[in-house]
C-alpha cells in the first residue's frame, strides 16, 4: 500500500508537469487553431532562464520563476508576432516547417550560450520527508501545490475576468470577436504570453527533480501532444485530466509492469481511448 501512495504522489507530480506543458499547448491550439510543435523549445528555454538568473543572482527561487516567466512570455509574443502572425493565411504546413525552424533555432541558441552539458537547478525545497512511512522530497509536493493554485488561478482569469472572456470568444469566434470590438491580434499575442509562461513555471519546477539540457523539451512536448489529443483538441479540462492520466499511467505502469515500458505507455494509452472516442474525452474549444 505504501508502495502505491508512493507511485500516486510521483505520478501526481509528473502529471502536474505534463499537465501545465499541454495547457499552454491547448490555449494557443484553442485561440488560434496552431499546434506548436516548437513550444518544447521554449519550455527547455524557460529551464535554462530561471537557472542563469539563480547561479547569477543568487535569489529567491520563486522570484526567479517568476522572472524567467515573464521573459518567456516576452519571447512568447516575440514569436507571435514575428513568425506565425505572418503565416496567418499560409498553408498549415507553413507554420510546421516555422515551428520546426524556431525549435532548431532555440536548441542551438541554448548550445551556444550554455553548452550540451547537463545541469542540475536548485531549490530550497530538497530536503527528503517521511510522512506515515513515505518518503518524498519536499520540491515534489511543491510541485503538486504550485500546479493546483496556477489551475485555479487560470480558471478563474478565464471566467471572471473581461480578458479572459475575450480569450474564449477569440477562441469559439475569431471574426465575430473581432467585429463585437475583441482586437484579436492582442488576445493572440496575450495567449502566446500565457503558454510560454505556464512553460517556463512548468520547467522551473521540474528543474530540480530533472536535468536541464538543451534536448529536455523533446519527450515533453512529445508527451504534452499526445495529452491534447487525449482529452481532445482545444480542451482545457482535457489537457488537464490527460496530463494527470498519463504522468499517473506512467508512474504506475513503471512500478508494477517495467520502466523500459514507460513512455511506450503514453501511446498505448492514447490508442485506447481514441478508439473508444475518437474526439477525445472532452469536447473541443476552450472552457
Amino acid at each position: 500500500m505504501e508502495l502505491f501512495i508512493q507511485q500516486l504522489i510521483n505520478g501526481l507530480t509528473t502529471g502536474s508537469i505534463y499537465c501545465l506543458v499541454a495547457l499552454g499547448l491547448t490555449l494557443v491550439y484553442g485561440v488560434l487553431h496552431l499546434p506548436n510543435f516548437a513550444h518544447g523549445s521554449l519550455y527547455m528555454l524557460g529551464a535554462f532562464v530561471t537557472l542563469t538568473l539563480m547561479k547569477s543572482l543568487h535569489t529567491n527561487y520563486w522570484l526567479c520563476m517568476l522572472l524567467s516567466a515573464l521573459v518567456l512570455a516576452i519571447v512568447g509574443v516575440a514569436v507571435e508576432r514575428l513568425v506565425y502572425h505572418p503565416l496567418r493565411n499560409a498553408p498549415p504546413v507553413n507554420n510546421f516547417i516555422a515551428a520546426v525552424g524556431l525549435l532548431l533555432f532555440f536548441e542551438s541558441l541554448a548550445l551556444v550560450i550554455w553548452g550540451p552539458e547537463y545541469w542540475q537547478l536548485t531549490t530550497p525545497y530538497d530536503r527528503v520527508i517521511n510522512i506515515m512511512g513515505l518518503t518524498l522530497t519536499q520540491q515534489r509536493l511543491v510541485i503538486i501545490i504550485a500546479t493546483v493554485v496556477l489551475l485555479i488561478g487560470l480558471n478563474l482569469f478565464l471566467k471572471k475576468t473581461l480578458i479572459g472572456a475575450s480569450i474564449e470568444a477569440a477562441a469559439q469566434d475569431r471574426k465575430g470577436a473581432s467585429l463585437v470590438g475583441i482586437r484579436v491580434d492582442q488576445v493572440f499575442m496575450l495567449t502566446f504570453a500565457i503558454a510560454t509562461g505556464l512553460a517556463a513555471v512548468a520547467a522551473s519546477l521540474a528543474g530540480p527533480i530533472n536535468l536541464v539540457y538543451p534536448a529536455m523539451g523533446h519527450i515533453v512536448i512529445l508527451k504534452a501532444f499526445v495529452i491534447i489529443v487525449l482529452g481532445g483538441m482545444g480542451s482545457l479540462p482535457g489537457a488537464i485530466v490527460g496530463g494527470y492520466i498519463l504522468g499517473l499511467a506512467e508512474s504506475m505502469g513503471a512500478t508494477y509492469i517495467s520502466m523500459a515500458y514507460k513512455d511506450l505507455i503514453a501511446f498505448s494509452i492514447l490508442v485506447l481511448i481514441l478508439s473508444i472516442k475518437p474526439q477525445g474525452l472532452f469536447v473541443k474549444g476552450v472552457k
